[in-house]
């Protein structure tokens, strides 16, 4: 079992201080749910680099919103080529390390639905009656049962590098979250979910984007920044708690019966994304990684960074060697005993090695296939 890990995102962009605010708030569970291993235990390579495709075509895709949106370039964007105030939780449900998914409201009368919490994306999507394939076994989101539902004519349409994709209609409804409510969330009712939907991989009934309004495909805010913007929550930050049972999204606040310490706040450097610095990181010691931006993401179990970055972990580790499928996956001995070390907001922040195991290869070799618990997209700064 790994340890719990605590993040608390504050929307410091709609603030009028960047100051912490008072913490308090509840929660909903989260499940977690992974396609990235065979029914051995053995790690599936194959998916595990079509997430990660997917992974960077979704940070693509936003920075294309983004500048759409903006009418200038995201600052990452050349590095990626590949009722009253109140607080709500939601429990997580963990999908075997890719999916950290809870449930949500919609409609009137409500309705419930199970979506994939997504800090790397904004918008929010469900299965409509219209959608035909790859819709079993997910709950579908009719607009026409919902007396608060409205239709805004407006089409979406988006792309996965997977080769998943997900179309149709937008909406606007009211939706409900942890005991809070936002009215006229603008949300898609999808009449494509390609194969990457099928429950069998995609086991949440949609997606939830909680990243800010200017990655928005929809161009609209996204529901936690309705939220705000309605004065639902008493502060405007949200935390996560991922970890092997009892995972969780807190809305509104953070849940002080999950921590001790202080929080370490670091300034969100460009409103999109949750885009910080990132400090450094080292290796058995040994510096890694200089300051550079990164991207918190919990729509990914990967850290994907740039392939100086990436061997220059590696090269600290004795028996890492890169996959032969030039895909930049790296397998290490069983018996890895490195620690990888992330520095932010000046304090440093462990990432175990057991944190860094996926699973066996599962050929013999007596290597095991890495990643991480913590998910990051960087890029140098410089």
């Amino acid at each position: 079992m790994y340890a719990a890990k605590v993040l608390a995102l504050v929307a410091l962009p709609l603030l009028a201080t960047a100051n912490p605010l008072p913490q308090s708030g509840g929660a909903i569970p989260l499940n977690k749910r992974s396609s990235v291993l065979h029914a051995n235990g053995s790690v599936n390579v194959t998916r595990l680099r079509a997430n990660i495709g997917r992974s960077m075509a979704k940070l693509q895709r936003g920075f294309a919103a983004y500048e759409r949106n903006t009418g200038k370039p995201h600052s990452l964007s050349a590095g990626t080529k590949s009722a009253k105030r109140a607080t709500g939780s939601d429990p997580l449900t963990d999908d075997e390390s890719q999916l950290w998914f809870g449930t949500i409201s919609v409609g009137t009368p409500p309705k419930d639905y199970t979506v994939d919490f997504d800090t790397g994306s904004s918008d929010l999507f469900l299965p409509s009656p219209s959608c035909t394939r790859n819709c079993q076994g997910h709950t579908l989101y009719d607009p026409k049962s919902s007396s608060s539902s409205r239709d805004l004519r407006k089409k979406f349409s988006l792309q996965y590098g997977d080769g998943s994709s997900v179309g149709g209609e937008q909406f606007t409804d009211t939706v409900a979250i942890a005991g809070l409510t936002a009215t006229k969330q603008t949300l898609g009712a999808a009449v494509v979910y390609s194969d990457g939907f099928n429950s069998d991989q995609f086991p949440p009934d949609g997606l939830l984007g909680m990243g800010f309004k200017s990655i928005s495909d929809y161009n609209a805010n996204p529901l936690f920044q309705t939220l705000i913007a309605q004065h639902k929550t008493s502060s405007p930050v949200f935390g996560f708690k991922f970890a092997e049972s009892g995972s969780e999204l807190f809305l509104g606040g953070t849940n002080e019966a999950l921590y001790k310490s202080e929080f370490t706040y670091v300034d969100v450097t460009e409103e999109g994304y949750w885009q910080v610095d990132l400090d450094g990181a080292t290796m058995n010691g040994q510096t890694v990684s200089d300051s550079t931006s990164s991207i918190i993401d919990t729509g990914t179990t990967q850290i994907i960074a740039d392939p100086d970055t990436v061997s220059a972990i590696y090269g600290q580790i004795n028996g890492a060697k890169e996959l032969d499928d030039g895909s930049g996956i790296y397998s290490v001995p069983c018996d890895l005993s490195s620690d990888l070390s992330l520095t932010f907001g000046g304090k440093s922040f462990p990432v175990s090695s057991k944190s860094m195991n996926i699973g066996p290869l599962g050929d013999g070799s007596g290597h095991v296939v890495e990643g991480s618990e913590v998910d990051f997209v960087s890029q140098s700064s410089g």
